[in-house]
C-alpha cells in the first residue's frame, strides 16, 4: 500500500463523507474529472430575463445534468436553489477529505481537479475516486511548512471552490456571499462529524477549522464560536436558499434564524 492509499484508507474509517475510492475499480463508468464540472463552456441564459439559468437548450455538460438531478430530488424548479445545494454537498465532501487527512495523517492526497473524479447517480450520493492516488507535494521549507490550514485552503478553496464558484455565478446567478457561506457551513459540518467519530482528534480538528475559516476566501462568512469544554457553534452571515425548496426550512446556522443586531436579515 502506498502512502497516499494509507491516508485514504484511514479516512474511509471515519465515514462515507470522508471516503474516496482509489486505484482500479470495476464500476468506473460515469466518473469524470471534477474539472469537467467546473468548466465554463455550455453556458445557457434565460432569454426572457437575461439571468443565467444554466439549463436552456444551449446548456450542456455534467454541471447542468447534476443541477437538474438535484432539482428533481428537491422537487423544485428553481435551479439556483438546486445549484446552491449541489455546491454545499460537494464542498462538504472536499473539506471532509482535506480536513480529515490533515488532522489524522498530517498529509493530504493530491486533490487536483484533473486527477480527482466525481460521479452522481439518480439515487446515490456524490462519489469521489482517485484512480492513481498520490500525496500532495509538501510546501517548500519555510514558515508555510507547518501551517496545515494553508494546505487545506490551497487544496479545496483554491483548487476546487474558486473555479466552481465562478461557473456557478455565471450560469446560475448565485451570490458570492451565498457560495462563501455554503463553503464555510460545509467545513463546520465536516469538523463536527470528524470530532464525533474521532474525539481523540477534536482539539486539532477544531483548531484547524478555525484557522481555515479565518483565511481567505472564508474570512467574514460567519461567526465561529469555540468554548473550551462545550464545543463550538457557527452562525453564517447569509442563507443557502434551501428554505425556497418545497418542504425546505431554515438551517440551524442560517442568518435568517439568527438575525444580527435584532433585525431580520435579507436572504441573498
Amino acid at each position: 500500500m502506498t502512502e497516499a492509499s494509507a491516508v485514504l484508507a484511514r479516512l474511509d474509517s471515519v465515514g462515507p463523507y470522508f471516503s474516496v475510492r482509489y486505484g482500479e475499480i470495476p464500476d468506473a463508468e460515469g466518473f469524470r474529472p471534477l474539472s469537467d464540472l467546473y468548466a465554463m463552456d455550455g453556458t445557457g441564459t434565460d432569454t426572457a430575463s437575461g439571468i443565467p439559468d444554466g439549463d436552456s437548450h444551449r446548456a450542456a455538460g455534467p454541471l447542468s445534468a447534476y443541477v437538474r438531478l438535484y432539482a428533481r430530488r428537491m422537487g423544485t424548479d428553481q435551479l439556483r436553489v438546486a445549484a446552491s445545494t449541489l455546491q454545499l454537498g460537494l464542498a462538504s465532501r472536499l473539506w471532509s477529505v482535506a480536513l480529515g487527512a490533515a488532522v489524522l495523517a498530517g498529509r493530504l492526497p493530491d486533490l487536483n481537479p484533473e486527477r480527482l473524479r466525481v460521479r452522481l447517480t439518480d439515487d446515490g450520493p456524490l462519489e469521489l475516486w482517485l484512480p492513481v492516488p498520490v500525496l500532495a507535494p509538501r510546501p517548500p521549507q519555510g514558515p508555510q511548512q507547518d501551517r496545515p490550514a494553508d494546505a487545506v485552503l490551497a487544496a479545496v478553496a483554491l483548487g476546487h471552490l474558486r473555479p466552481f464558484h465562478a461557473t456557478l455565478r455565471a450560469r446560475y446567478g448565485l451570490s458570492p456571499h451565498t457560495l462563501r457561506g455554503n463553503a464555510a457551513s460545509a467545513l463546520v459540518g465536516a469538523v463536527r462529524v470528524l470530532n464525533g467519530r474521532r474525539p481523540d482528534a477534536e482539539a486539532r480538528a477544531t483548531a484547524l477549522a478555525a484557522a481555515v475559516l479565518a483565511g481567505e476566501p472564508l474570512a467574514g462568512s460567519g461567526e465561529f464560536i469555540v468554548e473550551e469544554g462545550l464545543g463550538f457553534a457557527f452562525l453564517r452571515n447569509n442563507c443557502c436558499l434551501y428554505y425556497r425548496a418545497p418542504g425546505g426550512g431554515l438551517c440551524g446556522d442560517c442568518v435568517l434564524r439568527h438575525p444580527r443586531n435584532g433585525r431580520p436579515a435579507a436572504a441573498r
